[in-house]
């Protein structure tokens, strides 16, 4: 059967969709014709009564981005500028500051800044509430509103009012924008032995960055152990956090989905090819840790190859597939949630680390360091090279607490398995 509505309450296109729209489902499927009418009835009032003229694609435009909008905080719909911003933010470039930023109880909120961009270079935090972007307030902006607000321009600059928790005042932050080319994987040395790995967010290619980044860390000598620094990291594409997770595990479940639909039910799994099998691993998360990094922690801490260190991760534990439309356009629909190999989900729960570590510094009191043989002038035994590496590592030690705790959860490690057993 069609249904038909009544030809006053319609106008140009949406009566020629509507009153032919077919009814071929079954009967518990079958589209509401009382609230259709009342969607005709409202559409028509606003095209005669409101104080300007609206034309039809806006309206409908309009009508789907709320439709999608009152779903989740990650359901949108996405226009043709948004569609290709999207596209270009997983690739790692895009013009803006370089923020993650999600919904919270229907508040703008910085979900976590990108490592080295504007956003992190101004101090912005996880959890920061985006009260105003330049003269715009957020209060009612969809988030891919928010995004095309404070993308622009390179070198054009953007104020931000921001409250922060734990404060009663808000603050005005301006930044500049940049060409935002992100190398999600970064690797260091924290001392001779023990590698430092941050992934800032997840990205097409983070799997093959991040075997490269061991690669290396492990042709500069025999580790001891690994920091993989997931704080502040906002997620990003699910099959670089399988690829990462891959990287540590010779065999086991990674992550599952559930869905409505068939094919959003999904299992992820090891291969054995993994690099560094046996070195000990410490996984920093923080509640910047969102979505793909918790995938990561979780996988790795059920299946017992990591010790997680930080405070408690974000809480997003959902899928979204990018669906393009014939007409250049695409919808982000939330199909489905994700769990870790124990059967977690994720989702407004978070990841609770195995120690907690909360963010500090590192304050030495005056003078309580004594003096030692390697401070005296020309003593024998100089170090050269490896006590260059731990001068240039010891004030970011003392700065990021976690990291430090991080390090000396490591050693431990090893000195715990280098002890020999005890013979009765």
């Amino acid at each position: 059967m069609s249904i038909t509505l009544p030809r006053p309450l319609l106008s140009g296109l949406t009566a020629l969709a509507l009153a032919t729209l077919p009814l071929q489902a079954p009967a518990t499927d079958d589209l509401p014709l009382e609230q259709i009418q009342t969607f005709a009835e409202v559409f028509e009032r606003i095209k005669r009564a409101y104080v300007e003229e609206v034309d039809d694609a806006t309206l409908l435009r309009n009508a789907m981005s709320g439709m999608l909008g009152e779903l989740d905080p990650h359901s949108a719909y996405l226009d043709e500028e948004a569609f290709r911003s999207l596209q270009e933010s997983t690739q790692g470039e895009f013009g803006g500051i370089g923020i993650e930023v999600g919904l919270e109880n229907g508040q703008l909120t910085v979900i976590a800044p990108i490592d080295d961009t504007p956003a992190a270079r101004a101090g912005l935090q996880p959890r920061d509430a985006i009260l105003r972007i330049e003269d715009t307030a957020t209060e009612g902006l969809s988030l891919q509103e928010a995004v095309n607000l404070m993308r622009g321009e390179p070198g054009s600059d953007l104020e931000l009012t921001l409250l922060r928790r734990g404060e009663e005042t808000p603050r005005t932050v301006t930044l500049t924008r940049e060409i935002i080319r992100t190398e999600s994987v970064r690797s260091d040395l924290l001392e001779p032995g023990y590698g430092y790995l941050r992934i800032s967010q997840f990205q097409s290619r983070t799997g093959e960055q991040l075997e490269a980044a061991l690669s290396e860390l492990e042709a500069a000598g025999p580790l001891d152990g690994l920091v993989l620094d997931l704080r502040n990291n906002p997620g990003g594409v699910l099959q670089a956090a399988v690829a990462v997770a891959d990287a540590f595990l010779e065999e086991g479940l990674i992550v599952y989905t559930e869905g409505r639909l068939p094919n959003s039910e999904l299992r992820f799994s090891a291969t054995p090819r993994q690099h560094a099998a046996e070195v000990p691993l410490v996984v920093l998360i923080n509640g910047g840790s969102a979505s793909a990094a918790e995938i990561v922690a979780g996988a790795l801490q059920d299946q017992r190859r990591a010790v997680v260190m930080g405070t408690e991760s974000f809480g997003k534990g959902s899928v979204q597939q990018i669906m393009p439309l014939g007409n250049g356009e695409g919808l982000k629909l939330t199909t489905a949630l994700y769990y870790t190999p124990s059967g977690r989900s994720i989702q407004a729960q978070g990841i609770d680390p195995d120690v907690e570590v909360a963010r500090g510094r590192l304050e030495l009191a005056e003078g309580s360091r004594q003096l030692r043989e390697a401070d005296l002038e020309g003593h024998l035994g100089d170090r050269g090279d490896d006590r260059e590496l731990s001068e240039n590592m010891r004030e970011r030690l003392r700065e990021d607490y976690q990291l430090a705790e991080a390090l000396n959860l490591l050693k431990a490690l090893k000195v715990i398995g280098q002890r020999p057993a005890a013979t009765g």
